[in-house]
Protein backbone atom coordinates (compact mmCIF):
# COMPACT_ATOMS: atom_id res chain seq x y z
CA UNK A 1 0.00 0.00 0.00
CA UNK A 2 1.25 3.40 -1.03
CA UNK A 3 1.85 6.11 1.31
CA UNK A 4 0.13 9.43 0.61
CA UNK A 5 3.22 12.38 0.86
CA UNK A 6 1.41 15.63 1.40
CA UNK A 7 2.64 18.73 -0.14
CA UNK A 8 1.68 21.66 -0.17
CA UNK A 9 -1.62 24.41 -1.82
CA UNK A 10 -4.04 21.25 -1.01
CA UNK A 11 -6.13 20.54 -3.87
CA UNK A 12 -4.11 23.42 -5.94
CA UNK A 13 -1.21 21.17 -6.01
CA UNK A 14 -2.50 20.60 -9.58
CA UNK A 15 -1.08 24.02 -10.84
CA UNK A 16 2.76 22.79 -9.81
CA UNK A 17 1.84 19.41 -11.56
CA UNK A 18 0.67 21.00 -14.67
CA UNK A 19 3.77 23.55 -14.31
CA UNK A 20 6.19 20.83 -13.90
CA UNK A 21 4.96 19.12 -17.29
CA UNK A 22 4.88 22.78 -19.07
CA UNK A 23 8.96 22.85 -18.70
CA UNK A 24 9.10 19.44 -19.46
CA UNK A 25 6.89 19.80 -22.82
CA UNK A 26 8.73 23.14 -23.78
CA UNK A 27 11.98 21.65 -23.34
CA UNK A 28 10.87 18.62 -25.67
CA UNK A 29 9.70 20.99 -28.27
CA UNK A 30 12.98 23.14 -28.54
CA UNK A 31 14.80 19.68 -29.38
CA UNK A 32 12.36 19.08 -31.89
CA UNK A 33 12.31 22.44 -33.08
CA UNK A 34 16.77 22.21 -33.05
CA UNK A 35 16.65 20.36 -36.90
CA UNK A 36 15.22 23.73 -38.56
CA UNK A 37 18.26 25.36 -36.91
CA UNK A 38 20.65 22.75 -37.95
CA UNK A 39 20.23 22.16 -41.27
CA UNK A 40 21.65 25.32 -43.05
CA UNK A 41 24.86 24.88 -40.55
CA UNK A 42 25.13 20.97 -40.84
CA UNK A 43 24.78 21.89 -45.10
CA UNK A 44 28.15 23.81 -44.47
CA UNK A 45 29.86 21.70 -42.58
CA UNK A 46 29.42 18.16 -44.26
CA UNK A 47 27.78 19.05 -47.67
CA UNK A 48 24.71 17.11 -46.82
CA UNK A 49 22.14 17.54 -49.20
CA UNK A 50 19.15 19.16 -47.28
CA UNK A 51 16.33 16.20 -48.45
CA UNK A 52 19.12 13.71 -46.68
CA UNK A 53 19.44 16.17 -43.48
CA UNK A 54 15.21 16.38 -43.82
CA UNK A 55 14.94 13.17 -43.41
CA UNK A 56 16.08 13.30 -40.08
CA UNK A 57 13.94 15.41 -39.34
CA UNK A 58 11.20 13.18 -40.65
CA UNK A 59 12.17 10.44 -38.87
CA UNK A 60 12.36 12.03 -35.77
CA UNK A 61 8.84 13.24 -36.45
CA UNK A 62 7.47 10.05 -36.94
CA UNK A 63 8.31 8.22 -34.04
CA UNK A 64 7.89 11.42 -31.67
CA UNK A 65 4.56 10.25 -33.22
CA UNK A 66 4.61 6.76 -33.14
CA UNK A 67 6.00 6.87 -29.88
CA UNK A 68 2.73 8.43 -28.33
CA UNK A 69 0.32 6.04 -27.57
CA UNK A 70 2.65 3.85 -26.57
CA UNK A 71 4.22 6.31 -23.63
CA UNK A 72 0.45 7.06 -23.37
CA UNK A 73 0.11 3.44 -22.30
CA UNK A 74 3.19 3.03 -20.22
CA UNK A 75 2.75 5.96 -18.12
CA UNK A 76 -0.59 4.37 -17.00
CA UNK A 77 1.19 0.82 -16.19
CA UNK A 78 4.66 2.21 -15.34
CA UNK A 79 3.54 5.77 -14.09
CA UNK A 80 3.78 9.15 -15.67
CA UNK A 81 6.80 10.72 -13.40
CA UNK A 82 9.34 7.54 -14.33
CA UNK A 83 8.19 7.59 -18.13
CA UNK A 84 8.80 11.08 -18.16
CA UNK A 85 12.20 11.22 -16.62
CA UNK A 86 13.56 8.45 -18.33
CA UNK A 87 12.68 10.02 -21.99
CA UNK A 88 14.74 13.24 -20.52
CA UNK A 89 17.22 11.35 -19.62
CA UNK A 90 17.02 9.15 -23.02
CA UNK A 91 17.29 12.99 -24.79
CA UNK A 92 20.05 14.28 -23.44
CA UNK A 93 22.31 11.39 -23.66
CA UNK A 94 21.29 11.19 -27.57
CA UNK A 95 21.44 14.77 -28.25
CA UNK A 96 24.86 14.51 -26.73
CA UNK A 97 26.12 11.80 -28.75
CA UNK A 98 25.59 13.64 -31.72
CA UNK A 99 27.97 15.95 -31.47
CA UNK A 100 30.51 12.98 -32.20
CA UNK A 101 28.72 12.97 -35.75
CA UNK A 102 30.52 12.91 -39.00
CA UNK A 103 28.06 10.79 -41.28
CA UNK A 104 24.58 11.27 -42.16
CA UNK A 105 23.31 7.99 -40.21
CA UNK A 106 24.33 9.63 -36.92
CA UNK A 107 22.57 12.71 -37.66
CA UNK A 108 19.55 9.96 -38.37
CA UNK A 109 20.05 7.68 -35.84
CA UNK A 110 20.73 10.58 -32.67
CA UNK A 111 18.29 12.96 -33.89
CA UNK A 112 15.94 11.00 -35.44
CA UNK A 113 15.76 7.42 -34.15
CA UNK A 114 16.71 7.94 -30.29
CA UNK A 115 15.72 11.59 -29.55
CA UNK A 116 12.49 10.80 -31.73
CA UNK A 117 11.43 7.66 -29.13
CA UNK A 118 12.58 10.03 -26.49
CA UNK A 119 10.76 12.86 -27.17
CA UNK A 120 7.33 10.86 -27.91
CA UNK A 121 7.09 10.64 -24.65
CA UNK A 122 7.11 14.32 -23.65
CA UNK A 123 4.52 15.39 -26.11
CA UNK A 124 0.87 16.20 -26.19
CA UNK A 125 -0.48 12.36 -25.17
CA UNK A 126 1.27 13.72 -21.55
CA UNK A 127 -0.28 16.50 -21.27
CA UNK A 128 -3.82 14.48 -22.12
CA UNK A 129 -2.54 12.20 -19.59
CA UNK A 130 -1.76 14.80 -16.67
CA UNK A 131 -4.84 16.72 -17.38
CA UNK A 132 -7.12 14.06 -17.07
CA UNK A 133 -5.75 12.74 -13.90
CA UNK A 134 -5.35 16.30 -12.39
CA UNK A 135 -8.27 18.46 -12.72
CA UNK A 136 -12.06 18.15 -13.58
CA UNK A 137 -12.44 21.35 -14.06
CA UNK A 138 -10.78 23.50 -16.18
CA UNK A 139 -9.62 20.58 -18.62
CA UNK A 140 -9.60 22.79 -21.35
CA UNK A 141 -7.94 25.76 -20.33
CA UNK A 142 -5.09 23.18 -19.03
CA UNK A 143 -5.32 21.38 -22.19
CA UNK A 144 -4.59 24.50 -24.09
CA UNK A 145 -1.92 25.83 -21.70
CA UNK A 146 0.13 23.14 -22.12
CA UNK A 147 -0.08 22.69 -25.54
CA UNK A 148 0.90 25.73 -25.90
CA UNK A 149 4.26 25.14 -24.23
CA UNK A 150 5.53 23.91 -28.14
CA UNK A 151 5.58 27.38 -29.24
CA UNK A 152 6.94 29.05 -25.92
CA UNK A 153 9.91 26.06 -25.77
CA UNK A 154 10.28 27.64 -29.58
CA UNK A 155 10.16 31.01 -28.59
CA UNK A 156 12.76 30.63 -26.01
CA UNK A 157 15.01 28.02 -27.81
CA UNK A 158 15.37 29.33 -31.10
CA UNK A 159 17.01 32.54 -31.15
CA UNK A 160 19.29 31.22 -28.96
CA UNK A 161 20.13 28.09 -31.10
CA UNK A 162 20.62 30.10 -34.29
CA UNK A 163 22.71 33.08 -32.41
CA UNK A 164 24.84 29.40 -31.48
CA UNK A 165 24.51 27.84 -35.11
CA UNK A 166 25.78 31.47 -36.27
CA UNK A 167 28.49 32.24 -33.75
CA UNK A 168 29.63 28.41 -33.16
CA UNK A 169 28.42 26.43 -35.75
CA UNK A 170 25.96 22.95 -35.22
CA UNK A 171 28.06 21.88 -32.18
CA UNK A 172 27.05 24.40 -29.66
CA UNK A 173 23.41 24.12 -30.15
CA UNK A 174 23.37 19.85 -29.83
CA UNK A 175 25.03 20.35 -26.51
CA UNK A 176 23.26 23.19 -25.33
CA UNK A 177 20.01 20.89 -25.76
CA UNK A 178 21.35 17.84 -23.69
CA UNK A 179 22.40 20.06 -20.80
CA UNK A 180 19.11 21.47 -20.51
CA UNK A 181 17.51 18.00 -21.15
CA UNK A 182 19.63 17.09 -17.93
CA UNK A 183 19.00 19.67 -15.84
CA UNK A 184 15.01 18.82 -16.59
CA UNK A 185 15.52 15.12 -15.24
CA UNK A 186 15.22 16.00 -11.01
CA UNK A 187 13.47 18.58 -11.17
CA UNK A 188 10.72 16.62 -12.86
CA UNK A 189 11.16 13.84 -10.76
CA UNK A 190 10.48 15.81 -7.86
CA UNK A 191 8.01 17.97 -8.66
CA UNK A 192 5.33 15.69 -10.07
CA UNK A 193 3.89 13.21 -7.84
CA UNK A 194 2.23 10.00 -9.55
CA UNK A 195 -1.13 11.22 -9.31
CA UNK A 196 -3.70 13.97 -6.77
CA UNK A 197 -4.01 10.05 -4.40
CA UNK A 198 -0.40 9.68 -3.83
CA UNK A 199 0.29 13.17 -2.02
CA UNK A 200 -3.56 12.52 0.09
CA UNK A 201 -5.52 14.44 -2.40
CA UNK A 202 -8.26 14.40 -5.13
CA UNK A 203 -7.93 15.99 -8.37
CA UNK A 204 -8.93 19.67 -9.17
CA UNK A 205 -12.81 20.34 -8.78
CA UNK A 206 -13.28 16.67 -8.01
CA UNK A 207 -16.00 16.39 -5.28
CA UNK A 208 -16.56 13.64 -2.97
CA UNK A 209 -18.24 11.15 -4.84
CA UNK A 210 -15.16 11.20 -7.36
CA UNK A 211 -13.40 7.59 -8.07
CA UNK A 212 -10.27 7.61 -10.56
CA UNK A 213 -9.74 4.98 -13.26
CA UNK A 214 -8.48 2.14 -12.21
CA UNK A 215 -4.73 1.52 -12.89
CA UNK A 216 -3.64 -0.47 -15.95
CA UNK A 217 -1.32 -3.53 -14.12
CA UNK A 218 2.25 -3.65 -14.82
CA UNK A 219 3.39 -4.89 -18.03
CA UNK A 220 -0.20 -3.85 -20.04
CA UNK A 221 0.90 -1.01 -21.89
CA UNK A 222 1.18 -2.72 -24.95
CA UNK A 223 -2.11 -4.35 -25.01
CA UNK A 224 -3.67 -1.25 -23.73
CA UNK A 225 -2.38 0.92 -26.83
CA UNK A 226 -3.38 -1.49 -29.35
CA UNK A 227 -6.96 -2.32 -27.30
CA UNK A 228 -7.73 1.49 -27.42
CA UNK A 229 -6.42 1.48 -31.17
CA UNK A 230 -8.74 -1.39 -32.07
CA UNK A 231 -12.15 -0.05 -29.95
CA UNK A 232 -11.77 3.11 -31.75
CA UNK A 233 -10.39 2.39 -34.48
CA UNK A 234 -14.28 0.97 -35.58
CA UNK A 235 -15.43 4.47 -35.49
CA UNK A 236 -16.11 7.02 -37.76
CA UNK A 237 -14.93 10.08 -35.21
CA UNK A 238 -11.18 8.45 -34.85
CA UNK A 239 -10.33 8.51 -38.64
CA UNK A 240 -11.61 12.14 -39.25
CA UNK A 241 -9.74 13.04 -36.13
CA UNK A 242 -6.87 11.14 -36.91
CA UNK A 243 -6.95 13.08 -40.86
CA UNK A 244 -7.57 16.32 -38.93
CA UNK A 245 -4.65 15.97 -36.98
CA UNK A 246 -2.35 14.50 -40.00
CA UNK A 247 -2.77 17.52 -41.70
CA UNK A 248 -2.24 19.98 -38.63
CA UNK A 249 1.35 18.16 -38.36
CA UNK A 250 1.98 18.65 -42.14
CA UNK A 251 1.39 22.18 -42.07
CA UNK A 252 2.70 23.05 -38.81
CA UNK A 253 5.97 21.42 -37.47
CA UNK A 254 6.78 19.48 -40.90
CA UNK A 255 6.39 22.15 -42.95
CA UNK A 256 7.16 25.67 -40.65
CA UNK A 257 8.98 24.39 -38.39
CA UNK A 258 11.57 22.37 -40.48
CA UNK A 259 11.67 24.84 -43.19
CA UNK A 260 10.60 28.47 -42.64
CA UNK A 261 14.23 28.99 -41.94
CA UNK A 262 15.33 27.87 -44.64
CA UNK A 263 12.58 29.08 -47.02
CA UNK A 264 13.43 32.32 -45.32
CA UNK A 265 17.14 32.23 -46.47
CA UNK A 266 15.97 31.42 -50.11
CA UNK A 267 14.54 35.08 -50.08
CA UNK A 268 17.90 36.27 -48.51
CA UNK A 269 16.96 37.13 -44.87
CA UNK A 270 19.56 35.93 -42.38
CA UNK A 271 18.67 32.83 -40.14
CA UNK A 272 18.75 34.54 -36.71
CA UNK A 273 15.65 37.33 -38.48
CA UNK A 274 13.85 33.99 -39.58
CA UNK A 275 14.28 31.97 -36.23
CA UNK A 276 13.22 35.38 -34.63
CA UNK A 277 10.12 35.11 -36.62
CA UNK A 278 9.11 31.65 -35.64
CA UNK A 279 9.87 32.93 -32.15
CA UNK A 280 7.10 35.45 -32.52
CA UNK A 281 4.95 32.87 -33.78
CA UNK A 282 5.71 31.38 -30.68
CA UNK A 283 4.36 33.98 -28.26
CA UNK A 284 0.83 34.56 -30.68
CA UNK A 285 0.62 30.51 -30.25
CA UNK A 286 0.79 30.85 -26.36
CA UNK A 287 -2.04 33.16 -26.64
CA UNK A 288 -4.05 31.55 -29.38
CA UNK A 289 -4.26 28.20 -28.32
CA UNK A 290 -4.53 28.98 -24.42
CA UNK A 291 -7.50 30.95 -25.87
CA UNK A 292 -8.56 27.86 -27.61
CA UNK A 293 -8.87 26.18 -24.19
CA UNK A 294 -10.50 28.66 -22.72
CA UNK A 295 -13.25 28.38 -26.45
CA UNK A 296 -13.73 24.36 -26.26
CA UNK A 297 -14.74 24.54 -22.70
CA UNK A 298 -17.95 27.05 -23.90
CA UNK A 299 -18.41 26.21 -27.74
CA UNK A 300 -18.80 23.29 -29.98
CA UNK A 301 -15.42 22.41 -30.63
CA UNK A 302 -16.32 21.08 -34.09
CA UNK A 303 -16.72 24.73 -35.71
CA UNK A 304 -13.46 25.63 -33.79
CA UNK A 305 -11.92 22.79 -36.23
CA UNK A 306 -13.14 24.27 -38.91
CA UNK A 307 -11.98 27.90 -38.41
CA UNK A 308 -8.88 26.97 -37.12
CA UNK A 309 -7.41 24.56 -40.53
CA UNK A 310 -9.80 27.08 -42.81
CA UNK A 311 -7.74 30.28 -41.73
CA UNK A 312 -4.75 27.88 -42.03
CA UNK A 313 -4.85 26.74 -45.32
CA UNK A 314 -5.09 30.36 -46.77
CA UNK A 315 -2.66 31.68 -45.21
CA UNK A 316 -0.35 29.15 -45.90
CA UNK A 317 -1.73 29.49 -49.78
CA UNK A 318 -1.14 33.35 -49.48
CA UNK A 319 2.02 33.57 -48.18
CA UNK A 320 4.78 32.11 -51.00
CA UNK A 321 3.17 35.36 -53.01
CA UNK A 322 4.05 38.07 -50.90
CA UNK A 323 7.28 39.91 -51.31
CA UNK A 324 8.63 38.38 -47.83
CA UNK A 325 9.20 41.94 -46.53
CA UNK A 326 9.25 42.42 -42.32
CA UNK A 327 5.31 43.58 -42.70
CA UNK A 328 4.86 40.39 -45.00
CA UNK A 329 6.41 38.25 -42.74
CA UNK A 330 5.26 39.96 -38.90
CA UNK A 331 1.62 39.56 -40.01
CA UNK A 332 1.84 35.94 -41.17
CA UNK A 333 3.49 35.08 -38.05
CA UNK A 334 0.65 36.71 -35.65
CA UNK A 335 -1.73 34.88 -37.70
CA UNK A 336 0.02 32.06 -38.54
CA UNK A 337 1.16 31.39 -34.72
CA UNK A 338 -2.65 32.12 -33.12
CA UNK A 339 -3.81 29.23 -34.90
CA UNK A 340 -0.62 27.22 -34.74
CA UNK A 341 -1.45 24.36 -32.57
CA UNK A 342 -4.99 25.91 -31.39
CA UNK A 343 -6.56 22.42 -32.62
CA UNK A 344 -5.17 20.71 -29.67
CA UNK A 345 -7.90 21.52 -27.18
CA UNK A 346 -10.86 20.33 -29.29
CA UNK A 347 -9.25 17.59 -30.53
CA UNK A 348 -8.94 16.03 -27.01
CA UNK A 349 -12.26 17.43 -26.02
CA UNK A 350 -13.89 15.18 -28.86
CA UNK A 351 -11.48 11.92 -27.99
CA UNK A 352 -12.33 12.71 -24.45
CA UNK A 353 -16.22 12.18 -25.25
CA UNK A 354 -15.79 10.10 -27.59
CA UNK A 355 -13.57 7.13 -25.57
CA UNK A 356 -13.79 8.37 -22.30
CA UNK A 357 -11.51 9.04 -19.47
CA UNK A 358 -9.32 5.55 -19.38
CA UNK A 359 -9.14 4.93 -23.34
CA UNK A 360 -9.41 8.70 -24.50
CA UNK A 361 -5.66 9.71 -23.40
CA UNK A 362 -4.28 7.11 -25.37
CA UNK A 363 -6.59 7.44 -28.52
CA UNK A 364 -5.49 10.86 -28.34
CA UNK A 365 -1.75 9.27 -28.58
CA UNK A 366 -2.58 7.51 -31.88
CA UNK A 367 -4.47 10.79 -32.99
CA UNK A 368 -1.54 12.69 -32.44
CA UNK A 369 0.96 10.01 -34.09
CA UNK A 370 -1.44 11.18 -37.03
CA UNK A 371 -0.14 14.19 -36.17
CA UNK A 372 3.64 13.73 -36.37
CA UNK A 373 3.13 11.31 -39.65
CA UNK A 374 1.71 13.96 -41.44
CA UNK A 375 4.54 16.28 -40.29
CA UNK A 376 7.19 13.88 -41.40
CA UNK A 377 5.14 13.84 -44.80
CA UNK A 378 5.69 17.39 -45.29
CA UNK A 379 9.28 17.61 -43.78
CA UNK A 380 11.14 15.38 -46.43
CA UNK A 381 8.39 16.06 -49.59
CA UNK A 382 8.83 20.04 -48.99
CA UNK A 383 12.92 19.05 -48.65
CA UNK A 384 12.56 16.89 -51.86
CA UNK A 385 10.47 19.34 -53.70
CA UNK A 386 12.93 22.07 -52.56
CA UNK A 387 15.58 19.80 -53.97
CA UNK A 388 14.15 19.41 -57.13
CA UNK A 389 12.42 22.75 -57.90
CA UNK A 390 14.66 25.26 -56.34
CA UNK A 391 12.05 26.92 -54.48
CA UNK A 392 8.73 26.09 -51.63
CA UNK A 393 5.69 27.05 -53.55
CA UNK A 394 4.21 23.75 -54.24
CA UNK A 395 4.95 22.89 -50.96
CA UNK A 396 3.11 25.53 -49.59
CA UNK A 397 0.42 25.25 -51.80
CA UNK A 398 -0.62 21.89 -51.53
CA UNK A 399 -0.52 22.09 -47.98
CA UNK A 400 -2.85 25.10 -48.32
CA UNK A 401 -5.63 22.52 -49.80
CA UNK A 402 -5.00 19.55 -47.60
CA UNK A 403 -5.87 22.05 -44.69
CA UNK A 404 -9.54 22.99 -46.39
CA UNK A 405 -9.99 19.53 -46.82
CA UNK A 406 -9.55 19.10 -43.38
CA UNK A 407 -11.56 22.19 -42.05
CA UNK A 408 -14.91 20.47 -43.97
CA UNK A 409 -13.78 17.36 -42.47
CA UNK A 410 -13.96 18.27 -39.05
CA UNK A 411 -17.79 18.97 -39.97
CA UNK A 412 -18.36 15.77 -40.37
CA UNK A 413 -17.68 14.24 -36.76
CA UNK A 414 -20.26 13.22 -34.73
CA UNK A 415 -20.32 14.39 -31.01
CA UNK A 416 -20.67 11.28 -28.32
CA UNK A 417 -20.53 11.26 -24.81
CA UNK A 418 -20.53 7.53 -23.50
CA UNK A 419 -17.36 5.60 -22.39
CA UNK A 420 -16.22 2.72 -23.86
CA UNK A 421 -15.83 -0.08 -21.38
CA UNK A 422 -12.24 -0.23 -20.32
CA UNK A 423 -9.48 -3.38 -20.77
CA UNK A 424 -8.72 -3.31 -17.39
CA UNK A 425 -11.58 -3.03 -14.50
Amino acid sequence: MTIARARPFGQNYAFVAVAAVFIALMAAAGLRSAPGVLMLPLERAFQWDRGVISMAAAVGIFLYGLTGPFAAALMQSFGVRRTVTLALAVMALSTAASSLMTQPWHYVATWGVISGVGSGAVAMVLGATVVNRWFVERRGLMMGLLSASAATGSLIFLPGMAALAEAGGWRPVVLAVAAVMAVLVPVVWLLLPETPASIGQKPYGANESYAAPQPMPAGGALRGAFGALFRAARTRTFWLLFGGFFVCGLTTNGLIGVHMIAMCADQGLPETRAATLLAVMGIFDLIGTTLSGWLTDRYDPRKLLFVYYGLRGLSLMVLPFTDFSIVALGIFAVFYGLDWIATVPPTVRLATEAFGDHDGPIVFGWIAAGHQAGAATAAITAGVIRAAQGRYLEAFVLAGVAALVAAVASLMIRRKTTELAPVFA
